[in-house]
């Protein structure tokens, strides 16, 4: 599936550059090397269109002939032309008018073709001729329409590089390309290219931008054994890169399949405006045939009634009203990913409006999903905080534990110095120990060192677990000297979004979690949410989901992994953070969050309510001229032309209108926009 990506970009072929010189310099020649392999999305251009192209030949043709009629050349000269331009204009909708036919299908474009040719007929040849010209022309800017918003969807990516560098078992390099890499393959990345595959980092170390992928302003320090992305860019160090999966699995690739999808689905609206459009459609025949054959029968001339019909059939055709759903919708989904939220498919971006009720995870949605060191506390004032660290910091060198992660973070940060450990030793679900300075010193959890404890010590426990936090207690020797308060962080912005998804819905947000009550409760509080239920399994999860439902309740769930996959499912909408980048649970969320920003999920809930009003618009919209130019004609006297422009017109504006989400402006943040639409 990556050919099509391929054509949208290049990269140059990397020199033999020794790769230790390359990790401190980029030579002269690999400057500009961003801006070569940067896969530009390019905007389509006006004359690639099959349509704008037919379309301006029709419309040459005609401002050729119609001076030419007028300054009495001879007519066969204008008449030709004129034939030309229902040529240019009108073969391509008439063709695929006749091909619904065949599968007894009636297309509105075919009844404009008719209606042309039959003011032709009765000698109306420039008139039919300016309905070719004016349909054509709507057509034009129609696709070209739908090729801007494919270009603003092609622009949430950076897409991936056409070739690799490729490093065999002898350490040889070659060039490859990026859709024949397979699993195991290793390729090398200079300073300033774009990372050829998914995998982890075998060899260098380097700041890596990785906005296309995760959203992060910063770029990302990667070092041995981190993950990276295909399409993210390589700052100014040289990795090595051993490929974890196959290009159709990468997460740019995943990421285009779900836009891919979401351009070829239709809402439930389109799809109900699409069986209207055939039943109306066979409805306007019938009655064009009445307005032709009833006043024939009461005495008008032919060519007049014949007029009044193929007039009739124009500005009858449901043209706008068929325009009116799609563009908003798929407008809305191009500006929802421009700012950070995938939808899956116009279905989804129109469900999202329409929730009223919003269940979370906690654990990596409101928050980080990884611990965090809040408090060191003495438990012999002897000993100062920094020192403690030191001791345990020693200690969780030798061990790959969350836990021991956020203490050694948290160590580095207060540049805390790491003396040496010795005799390391884990035992599983109890903690860890190592001989630091001469005395065994050990990490364990408050339930294997309880007995150790003084009562302040034990009482200090006990409220930092009330509050949420997981406690571990340092020892020397067999005193315990200190104790470490470690929680999961709360995100930056989660406390604005769940007032704001509250000030959306008929009522606040539920917290669904597998984790304890406490914690669940800490962070409920944190948040703003009251309604907290703890301690779900994920069938629990998916049956919490199932009751608000039978309530009559529209859910959108909002969760981070595997776990919630179920929930995710079961849910009307489902959305997933997914700023890791690995394991986006694409198959079951119908949204994805790649920054991790959940301020994102109500402004995505406000966009597809803009894109419900601009529907309800333009319904309104071609409504309103189908009916004054219906009545015009069958009480009054339509003129052709005029009748063209105002059906043409009324295309052409609903159009533009559903394109009005794709303005920047559109995506709207913050707690205090007034939405303007009842929640339900």
């Amino acid at each position: 599936m990556f050919e099509y990506l391929f054509k949208y970009s290049h990269s140059g072929c990397a020199d033999d550059t020794d790769e230790e010189q390359m990790s401190t310099v980029i030579p002269d020649d690999r400057t500009s090397h961003r801006a070569d392999t940067a896969s530009p999305v390019r905007k389509t251009r006006l004359m690639a269109l099959t349509e704008v192209r037919w379309a301006a030949a029709a419309l040459l043709l005609f401002l050729v002939a119609l001076p030419l009629q007028l300054a009495s050349a001879p007519a066969w000269i204008w008449l030709v032309l004129y034939a030309a331009v229902y040529g240019c204009g009108g073969w391509e909708p008439g063709w695929a008018g006749l091909r619904a036919l065949g599968e007894r299908t009636l297309d509105v474009d075919l009844l404009m073709v008719v209606a042309a040719i039959g003011a032709a007929a009765i000698g109306q040849v420039v008139d039919g001729a300016l309905l070719i010209v004016i349909f054509a022309t709507s057509g034009a800017l129609e696709a070209l329409a739908t090729a801007r918003t494919q270009d603003s969807v092609r622009g949430l990516l950076d897409l991936a590089p056409a070739t690799a560098t490729r490093i065999d078992d002898d350490g040889h390099e070659s060039v490859a390309l990026t859709d024949d890499l397979r699993i195991g393959d290793e390729v090398l990345v200079r300073p300033g290219e774009l990372l050829a595959a998914d995998g982890h980092v075998v060899r260098g170390a380097s700041d890596v931008d990785q906005m296309s992928i995760t959203g992060e302003p910063l770029p990302a320090t990667k070092s041995i054994g981190d993950e990276v992305f295909a399409g993210t860019m390589n700052g100014s160090g040289t990795l090595r890169i051993r490929v974890s999966r196959d290009p159709h699995e990468w997460v740019i690739a995943r990421i285009v399949d779900m836009v891919q999808e979401a351009s070829e689905t239709k809402a439930p609206t389109q799809l109900f405006i699409e069986k209207v459009e055939q039943r109306y459609s066979i409805g306007m025949v019938t009655v064009t045939l009445a307005v032709f054959v009833v006043p024939l029968l009461l005495g008008e001339h032919l060519a007049a009634a014949l007029l009044r019909a193929m007039t009739f059939m124009i500005v009858a055709s449901p043209c706008a009203v068929v325009l009116a759903t799609m563009p908003p919708l798929l407008s809305a989904i191009a500006t929802a990913g421009r700012n950070g939220v995938l939808v899956k498919s116009a279905v989804v971006m129109e469900q999202l409006g329409r929730i009223d009720t919003v269940a979370v995870d906690k654990t990596g949605t409101l928050t980080e999903g990884a611990p965090v060191v809040t408090h060191v506390e003495a438990i012999d004032p002897a000993h100062s905080p920094d020192q403690l660290l030191s001791w345990a910091g020693a200690v969780e060198q030798g061990s790959e534990h969350p836990l021991a992660a956020a203490i050694l973070a948290e160590a580095r940060a207060r540049k805390v110095v790491l003396p040496s450990a010795d005799d390391f030793a884990s035992t599983p679900g109890a903690g860890v120990s190592a001989v630091v300075s001469g005395v065994r010193t050990a990490v364990l959890s408050p339930v294997r060192s309880r007995e150790q404890l003084t009562p302040d010590a034990g009482r200090r426990v006990q409220t930092l677990e009330a509050d949420g936090h997981t406690v571990v207690v340092l020892l020397r020797g067999d005193q315990p000297v200190g104790l470490f308060a470690l929680a999961d962080r709360l995100r930056d912005r989660s406390r604005a979004a769940m007032a704001d998804l509250a000030s959306l819905t008929a009522s606040g947000p539920l917290l669904l979690t597998g984790d304890n009550a406490a914690a669940a409760t800490h962070v409920g509080a944190q948040v703003g949410i009251t309604d907290i239920r703890a301690g779900l399994l994920p069938q629990d999860k998916v049956s919490a989901i199932r009751v608000e439902q039978a309530a009559g309740r529209r859910v959108l769930v909002v969760g981070d992994g595997v776990n919630d996959a179920p929930a995710l499912a079961a849910a009307d909408v489902g959305v997933a953070m997914g700023g890791a980048g690995a394991d986006l649970t694409l198959d079951t969320a119908d949204a994805v969050v790649v920054r991790d920003d959940l301020l994102t999920v109500p402004a995505a809930v406000r966009l597809s309510r803009r894109a419900h009003r601009i529907v309800r618009q333009n319904l309104l919209i071609a409504g309103a001229f189908i009916t004054v130019l219906v009545a015009w004609d069958l009480i009054g006297s339509l003129p052709l032309p005029l009748g063209v422009l105002g059906h043409e017109g009324s295309t052409v504006v609903v159009g533009l209108n559903g394109l009005r989400l794709l303005r920047r402006d559109a995506w709207e943040t913050g707690t205090t926009i007034a939405d303007g639409m009842p929640s339900s």
